[in-house]
């Protein structure tokens, strides 16, 4: 069953070359947004995303955009009938990345992850930048082709959150309130990371976290990049003594990127932004928190041959296993048997997701912009 919505896709938005992998979308991003910004303009809709007359008729100070297609019935005790797709902001993000919520405070934290920003959206104060630079701070340099943050979670320590920290060649923690940054890990191997990406909190304390090569100029060609491989990583203390220790849980990937736990995290899922395996893949794990098989969760390639901009990115998970995974055409819905059950589509090319607010609204960092849909799933944590 397939079932439209929502349809008021607005025109002019977005297009990306068939087979160009994320490293290239995020280099047309810029144009891109340029392009939206004009279109904007035509339309009557300014750049802070509110469209008056959309707000007389619905009753949102919002624009209201994109389009929500169901597939399989199992999706409407998720997906309201009359969800929409809210945009909270203009066209104004390079490349719009790494949602995390903050419950201390009712806001939401997110990257621009090549203009080396942290932003701050909240319902009262609207967008504000949070922190800049987010990532690298030192001399200038021409090994960096990203040198912001990317992904961002929150840390088990009260009032810090984690960071994919590109500039930075390691995960970091962030102090929100004194914004102090400090190093949490950055080697493997005694070799140091490429651009750590997009990162997972366990509750027993381990981190599981990728690093591809999208933050260094020419990605796997660049002189600066040590690992040989694009990894996936377990950061953990051992039980035994407390000593820290990285161990790889996959090291066969073009492009980890996304990654997220199972409710009971017995399951861990990793995103491959690669255009010709554009796949997740689920990896039961064993005691220790590492991989005892994997296996293919979903295979999107199909999707990105039909033209659909976007790539396996970011992903949320909700309390009952439902995953909510970025993709070609938007954000996808998949049942815990890995069942597509629908599509969240913004029209542009989605980079990750996180639930937030009182737990049933999805937030969307959506290329340029921010968007939200409200739910009737609820998020893990809340």
């Amino acid at each position: 069953m397939k079932k439209l919505l929502l349809a008021s896709v607005m025109s002019g938005a977005l297009s990306f070359v068939l087979g160009a992998c994320e490293a290239d979308m995020r280099d047309m991003a810029e144009d891109v947004s340029s392009a939206m910004k004009e279109t904007a303009d035509d339309t009557g809709i300014d750049d802070t995303g509110v469209d008056d007359t959309e707000a007389e008729e619905t009753g949102s100070p919002y624009e209201m955009i994109g389009s929500i297609e169901i597939y399989d019935d199992r999706a409407t005790a998720l997906i309201p009938e009359n969800a929409e797709i809210e945009k909270l902001t203009g066209n104004e993000f390079s490349w719009s990345e790494g949602p995390v919520w903050i419950g201390e405070g009712d806001y939401l934290l997110f990257s621009d992850v090549p203009e080396n920003v942290i932003y701050k959206w909240s319902e009262e104060g609207g967008l504000e930048t949070f922190l800049q630079p987010s990532g690298y701070d030192g001399p200038e340099t021409d090994i960096f082709r990203e040198s912001g943050t990317n992904g961002l979670i929150l840390d088990d320590e009260p009032g810090h959150i984690l960071m994919g920290d590109h500039g930075n060649r390691a995960i970091t923690r962030l102090d929100l309130e004194t914004k102090e940054k400090q190093s949490v890990v950055a080697y493997y191997d005694d070799k140091r990371f490429s651009s750590p990406n997009d990162l997972v909190l366990a509750t027993s304390g381990a981190l599981y976290f990728t690093d591809p090569p999208y933050g260094l100029q020419g990605g796997d060609d660049s002189p600066a990049k040590e690992q040989e491989i694009n990894g996936v990583y377990m950061f953990a203390s051992a039980p035994e003594t407390g000593d820290e220790y990285v161990a790889l849980v996959d090291g066969t990937l073009s492009r980890p990127n996304g990654v997220i736990l199972s409710p009971d995290e017995q399951t861990l899922y990793v995103a491959q932004s690669d255009p010709e395996a554009a796949t997740i893949f689920s990896y039961a794990l064993g005691e220790d928190g590492l991989p005892t098989g994997r296996s293919v969760f979903h295979d999107m390639t199909g999707l990105v041959e039909q033209g659909l901009p976007g790539l396996p990115d970011g992903m949320a998970m909700d309390s009952e296993g439902n995953l909510y995974s970025t993709g070609p055409g938007g954000v996808h819905v998949f049942a815990p048997d890995g069942t597509r059950l629908a599509l969240i589509s913004t029209g542009t090319a989605a980079a990750n997701v996180t639930f937030g607010g009182d737990g049933s609204t999805l937030y969307i960092t959506s290329a340029s912009f921010l968007a939200r849909v409200d739910l009737l799933s609820i998020g893990v944590g809340f």
